[in-house]
């Protein structure tokens, strides 16, 4: 996959074009659609892809996307802000999403 200009951009394509539906939301040690029908813990998904996003000026415009494929068949997309480990979020998430681990950014 190949990132687009803008993170609405990559949202777009990574939903119609790669298939990932879902909005996950990180709520303490899982990750939850967005409807909090379903939860995930940190091995029940995978992180297919990652997108990195800097705003030309504020801090405050940067963030990622986490393109993630469950162990269910879902596929949907989280995104956060650069400094994930200022959440309220466990250790085995943190080191799920961390982006300098085996994973290239895009």
């Amino acid at each position: 996959m190949k990132q687009k200009g803008t993170l609405s951009e990559t949202l777009n394509m990574l939903r119609l074009e790669e298939g990932y539906e879902e909005d996950f939301n990180l709520i303490d040690h899982q990750l939850k659609t967005g409807k909090e029908k379903e939860e995930f813990l940190s091995q029940d998904f995978i992180v297919d892809e990652v997108y990195r996003f800097e705003g030309p000026s504020n801090p405050g415009d940067e963030a990622i996307i986490y393109a993630i494929s469950t162990s269910t068949g879902r596929k949907g997309v989280l995104v956060d802000g650069y400094d994930i480990s200022g959440g309220q979020i466990s250790d085995e998430l943190l080191k799920k999403l961390d982006l300098r681990k085996n994973r290239p950014i895009k």
